[in-house]
């Protein structure tokens, strides 16, 4: 594969700047007045606005989905055909999620049946991750892009290409899906039925 290193180095800049200013809505902030599907649709566009503005095409939530969603018990059911703040809660949460997580997973993050105090406060402490996960993983790109960047300082991370990075980038992602897994399967387990905890040398 062939690369433009600078076309990559200003990508990766604007993105930086991007993410560095992106920030989910606060749950204070999003819309309790009862909102149709596609009013719905369309913010939630807006809310995970953090697309590269070449992939803006792709959807990132469809009726369809939503629907699915709703018929799969993955999240609760509109009232009269409106979507309130819990509704939007649980959508933020499972666009961001989707990708890397399968339903049966996502539902262990934001389960069904609970109260909105209990949505309130799963989503303010997704919404608190998200952005500190956004800040660490620019300083992670920053590191293993040192080269592409021209930056001076260079670190074992450093990729010498955007193959390297690529290829770093995909790595790293099939690692935090792996540990994410794994960890929301340790739910209600304990020392005693929760599996091997041995090292093995």
């Amino acid at each position: 594969m062939a690369y433009d290193k600078q076309l990559v180095a200003g990508k990766l800049r604007r993105w930086e700047k991007y993410l560095n200013r992106f920030r989910l809505p606060q749950w204070e902030d999003i819309p309790d007045f009862g909102l149709y599907m596609e009013q719905v649709i369309v913010l939630l566009k807006k809310y995970l606005d953090y697309l590269p503005p070449e992939l803006k095409e792709e959807q990132i939530i469809t009726a369809a989905a939503i629907n699915n969603y709703v018929r799969t018990k993955v999240m609760p059911g509109p009232n009269k055909k409106k979507y309130y703040r819990i509704h939007i809660a649980y959508l933020i949460i499972i666009c961001s999620l989707k990708q890397n997580l399968s339903l049966a997973m996502l539902q262990k993050i934001i389960p069904m049946g609970i109260n909105e105090d209990e949505v309130k406060e799963i989503y303010e402490s997704f919404a608190k991750r998200h952005n500190l996960a956004a800040q660490y993983f620019v300083e992670q790109v920053r590191l293993a892009a040192a080269s592409i960047l021209d930056h001076d300082e260079k670190s074992e991370l450093d990729a010498k290409d955007p193959n390297d990075m690529i290829t770093f980038a995909a790595v790293i992602s099939c690692f935090s899906r792996l540990l994410a897994e794994k960890l929301l399967l340790l739910d209600g387990k304990t020392i005693e039925n929760g599996g091997s905890i041995e090292i093995v040398e």
